[in-house]
Parts: C-alpha cells; sequence; structure tokens
C-alpha cells in the first residue's frame, strides 16, 4: 500500500477521535475491562466475578491487552487508549480496502471512507450498539477482521478470509457468528442465483426451549432491544429503511455493472431479512425469551456498516465528485452533529479523557479515590442503577475502582441476560438494595450481616451518622463500621 492512503487514514483516526470523543471506562468497559485487570492483579474482585467473567472466559480479549500490559509496561490507561487508536485506525483501513473492491473513482473509495470516520458513533437502530464505541473492547478490535475477510472473499482468497473470521471469533464470538454467516452467503450468491439462495443459522450455545425462570424474566424486562415486539417505531424504520436502500443501491450497480456491489447489496437484503425472521420468531412466544440474548437483530451492526461505507461510495461517485465545497458542505455539518451528540450523551465528562489527565467526572473521581485509598478485599454497595443517574455519565464502577460490588442492574443485566444461570443470584442482589434511595444505617448493616459490604458510595446528600472518608459535590464514600 502507497505512504500517501496511509497518512490520510491516520489522520482520519485522529479526527474522528476528536469528533467522537474518548471515554474509556463506560458502557460495555464495565464488562470488559474488570476481566483485563483481574489477569495483572489476580487479588481483585473476589466477590461477584462472575458477572464480568462470564464474558471473559469466551474471548481472548483480556488475554491480548493484558499481554500487552505486561510486554510494554505502559499505564494502563495509556495502553487503552493506544488500542483505541488502532483498532479505528485498522477498521478505517479495513473499509479502505473493501472499497476498492467495490469502486475504481478513488474519490468515491475516499467518499466512503470518510462518511464511515464521521458517523463512527452513530447508533444502530435497536441494538443498543453503535457503529464503533467511544472506548476500547472486543467489538472495537474484531470489527476490522471481519470487514478484512469480506474483501477478502469477494477476492476468493478464502484461506485469508477464514484466517480473519477466525481473529474475529476469537475476540468477539457473537459478531464473528454474523460475520461467517454473512461471508457465507456471499459464497452462496456466486454459485446460485440470488432467489433460490435460503440461508439459517443455528446456534448451540447452550440454547433451551423450556420456559426462562422469573429471575430471568426480570433481566429481560430490562433489555427490550432483544425481543423486536418491544420496539419503538423508529427503530422499525432504522431496521427496514436500510433494506430498502439497498435494494436502489443493488438497481444502480447492476445499471453501471458494478458486480462487487450488486453481490454485496443482494446479500445483505437476504441476511437483513432472514435475521428479521429469526428476531421475530425468538420474541413472540413466551418460551423461546431466553433465546432472544442471542439477538439476531445485531446482524444489523454488520449491515449498517457496510450500507454507510457503500453509501458514501455513491456519494463521491454522484454527487460530491471533485467539488471541495459540496464535501465540506457534507462532512462539516455532520461530524459538527455527531460531535454534539457526544457532548450530549457524556455531558458531565471531558470529551476526550486523555491518559494521565485528572477525571472531570466526579463519580469517577471518587472512584478513583477507592482505587488509592481501600483495601482490595473491600466489597461495596452502590445504588443498583447508579450507571443511570445523571451526572454519572455510564462509567463503570469495578473498571475504575478496581472493587467489588453488588451486582447493578445496568451492565451486569447484560451479563445475565447472555448467560440465565447467573439469573437467581443477581435478582437477590438486586433486590436486597430495593429503595436504595431511602436507605438508612439499619439497612447498610444488613448488608454488611448478608453479604459483607464493607463500604458504600452514596449520591449526595448522602446519609446521617455514616464514617464518610470521601466526599465531593456528587458523592459519599463511607466506611461501614
Amino acid at each position: 500500500m502507497k505512504p500517501k492512503p496511509i497518512v490520510i487514514l491516520l489522520l482520519l483516526s485522529f479526527g474522528a477521535v476528536l469528533v467522537h470523543g474518548y471515554h474509556p471506562w463506560v458502557e460495555d468497559a464495565e464488562l470488559y475491562l474488570p476481566g483485563v485487570e483481574k489477569l495483572l492483579h489476580p487479588e481483585l474482585f473476589p466477590f461477584g466475578a462472575q458477572f464480568f467473567q462470564s464474558h471473559a472466559h469466551l474471548t481472548l480479549f483480556p488475554n491480548i491487552i493484558a499481554a500487552s500490559a505486561r510486554i510494554t509496561r505502559l499505564p494502563f490507561d495509556l495502553l487503552l487508549f493506544l488500542w483505541h487508536s488502532i483498532s479505528i485506525f485498522l477498521f478505517l483501513l479495513a473499509c479502505w480496502e473493501l472499497s476498492g473492491k467495490c469502486f475504481t473513482n478513488a474519490r468515491a473509495r475516499w467518499a466512503g471512507v470518510t462518511l464511515v470516520a464521521a458517523v463512527l458513533t452513530l447508533p444502530v437502530a435497536g441494538t443498543s450498539l453503535y457503529v464503533m464505541d467511544q472506548y476500547f473492547n472486543p467489538r472495537n478490535l474484531s470489527v476490522f477482521a471481519t470487514i478484512f475477510a469480506i474483501a477478502r472473499v469477494l477476492d476468493r482468497k478464502y484461506a485469508q478470509a477464514w484466517l480473519f473470521l477466525a481473529f474475529a471469533a476469537l475476540i468477539h464470538p457473537l459478531m464473528a457468528a454474523f460475520a461467517i454467516s454473512y461471508c457465507v452467503l456471499l459464497v452462496l450468491m456466486r454459485k446460485f442465483e440470488p432467489g433460490l439462495v435460503s440461508f439459517s443459522c443455528v446456534s448451540s450455545l447452550g440454547m433451551a426451549f423450556e420456559a426462562p425462570s422469573q429471575a430471568y424474566h426480570e433481566v429481560a424486562v430490562l433489555h427490550s432491544y432483544h425481543y423486536l415486539m418491544r420496539w419503538q417505531w423508529y427503530e422499525w424504520i432504522g431496521a427496514l429503511a436500510p433494506l430498502a436502500i439497498l435494494w436502489w443501491l443493488s438497481r444502480v450497480a447492476r445499471s453501471k455493472q458494478w458486480r462487487n456491489v450488486n453481490l454485496i447489496c443482494q446479500a445483505l437484503i437476504i441476511y437483513g431479512l432472514v435475521s428479521l425472521l429469526l428476531g421475530l420468531v425468538l420474541s413472540i412466544p413466551a418460551r423461546f425469551e431466553s433465546l432472544a440474548r442471542f439477538q439476531p437483530m445485531r446482524s444489523l451492526y454488520l449491515l449498517y456498516i457496510l450500507l454507510i461505507l457503500l453509501g458514501g461510495g455513491f456519494l463521491g461517485e454522484f454527487v460530491l465528485k471533485d467539488r471541495a465545497w459540496r464535501w465540506f458542505a457534507l462532512f462539516v455539518p455532520l461530524c459538527t452533529g455527531m460531535f454534539l451528540a457526544q457532548r450530549a450523551l457524556f455531558p458531565a465528562s471531558a470529551h476526550l479523557e486523555w491518559p494521565g489527565t485528572a477525571p472531570k467526572n466526579q463519580w469517577v473521581q471518587a472512584f478513583a479515590w477507592i482505587r488509592n485509598n481501600t483495601p482490595t478485599d473491600a466489597l461495596f454497595a452502590l445504588d443498583p442503577w447508579h450507571m443511570d443517574i445523571a451526572g454519572e455519565d455510564e462509567n463503570g464502577f469495578r473498571a475504575i475502582a478496581e472493587r467489588s460490588m453488588l451486582a447493578d442492574a445496568v451492565k451486569d443485566s447484560g451479563a445475565v441476560s447472555m448467560f440465565p444461570a447467573m439469573a437467581e443470584e443477581w435478582l437477590k442482589q438486586v433486590q436486597a438494595r430495593r429503595d436504595w434511595k431511602r436507605f438508612g444505617l439499619q439497612d447498610f448493616q444488613r448488608l454488611r450481616a448478608e453479604y459483607g459490604v464493607s463500604w458504600v458510595v452514596l449520591q449526595q446528600p448522602g446519609v446521617a451518622d455514616l464514617n464518610c472518608l470521601y466526599q465531593n459535590q456528587a458523592v459519599q464514600v463511607c466506611r461501614l463500621d
């Protein structure tokens, strides 16, 4: 590859970070980073580790990151930022590679890649996913391999494609399953007429057809995006409209004799329709409730990426062309809108939480104090919904504080939705803190007697008669004596 595209891709990667921000501890980082931290420091998380290790044992992600930490000896926050930046660059590089199989015109290729970079944090309808997250996680690391695999399939280099897919599966098995399905579909459609191709995916990851437990039902209702019949109207538009757009792109591609574009679009239409059918089947009968955890509609993740890449290529070919003002007219407002959306999403945090800088978020400040000033075997209790509190900005306690806590109702419920065997214990721990905002000293002592809770994190103004060793305007950290 020539140096010029590499330089442009590096600049696009840097620009993407500036536009979309960086928040290393938010959202699903709470599920993935503690697994890395426990590998580096086995004494951490003596209580409740099953809620994040359920994910960790299915992926090599924590092993790779922990190994890189041992080899480089870099500060952990700097290491995460470097991995995040590398994953964005590899993703855009893969998009550049795939666009070259679709468009011969350089401006169409760059328009597709630039559009992907501009909308990295675009939500994918009904999936609770972004095209790429604002923090480093297995999905961000596996997606570049998926795109490279598709490019290799188009070149009929199937051995290389399988190597990329194998890497993706080692990093994120669920998302790799969708990628494998789509690549198989591409191969089939080359051999048969699209109308004759039928496609189905059968998973053997612990499927059970018995009715789920009541505890699991309590988890399921927290994750409505797993169930199509609970989707909002705009989520249905987000699932169906891309199929109509792909149909139109396919027609244009046929008229231009862009065979790869036509193949990708037609395969995506079948792929999307089959996923929609599976999603409906798993959403309607109550006895299939526990099967919806395999989330067939997360197939939209790959569909959105390819649609954006192809759509950008069409814009470059037919609209933007070589007119600089058109490029500015499209991408400046688009990037501004994405930037403002991210600021609204994490208003109490710095837009770019650079490694080594003091946190602006007061919850994160408290969690960092806990990491530096409490015993490693301490067990904390927090509001089970603390990640949803205004100003908390969905920052993960375990990931930052590196301390054990009672199960939360936000991210731990996501782990339980995938692994139903944990549902009973999760529900018990969450219900133990029912009416948390009304808790008094006796309630905290009950948690100490029942679970061994030794510390609590409270939203201001807190509770009287507690020994609070740290507080700021948002949070108190109190020891149960």
